[in-house]
């Protein structure tokens, strides 16, 4: 996991709670804390702050993820703000990740460990986004696309119609805009 996760996280945390909470949360996980932004760290370093953010915040695992992924889209914007550039909404952006945004990404951050997706346009304006990777952070995921309805100003809905945590073979996000009378 690339540094620039867990500089994020850490925003998240300071801003949502404070400097404290994030030192509280590196000494429950049992880490340092000195992330770069290139530099890479395991995936159990990042496991080990989301169980110390849940426990410490009363939350659940899948909240902190959404949360955080929530969150990271504002970030990774700020960093890389050329990734969203020319999109008014997710159905042209969702569709980007994989083939322009994913190779600008490993330009910047040579060896990330990427997931891959699948976006599909469904007739009643919806998408599902069918996401693969060994990390299995699809609610990562969710957040993110969540975050990214924000940076659009659009008022999403999200939820996964399979998940391989719950035994599912693929994790398929279903991303449905608000409808126009409201329910």
């Amino acid at each position: 996991m690339k540094g620039v996760v867990f500089n994020i996280v850490e925003e998240f945390v300071t801003e949502q709670w404070s400097a404290d909470d994030w030192d509280d949360l590196l000494d429950a996980a049992g880490l340092d804390g000195a992330y770069t932004a290139l530099g890479t760290y395991t995936d159990a370093e990042l496991a080990a702050l989301v169980d110390a953010a849940a426990a410490r915040f009363g939350l659940t695992i899948e909240q902190v993820l959404r949360a955080v992924g929530r969150h990271a889209f504002a970030g990774l914007d700020r960093r890389y703000p050329d990734f969203a550039k020319g999109h008014v909404g997710i159905d042209t952006f969702l569709p980007t990740v994989n083939d322009i945004i994913h190779p600008e990404v490993l330009k910047l951050l040579p060896g990330a460990t990427l997931p891959t997706f699948r976006v599909d346009h469904l007739a009643d304006g919806s998408m599902t986004m069918t996401y693969w990777s060994p990390r299995d952070l699809c609610v990562f995921a969710e957040g993110l696309v969540l975050g990214a309805g924000d940076h659009f100003g659009q008022d999403l809905t999200v939820h996964q119609s399979s998940c391989r945590l719950r035994g599912d073979t693929e994790c398929v996000l279903v991303v449905s805009p608000p409808h126009p009378d409201g329910a």
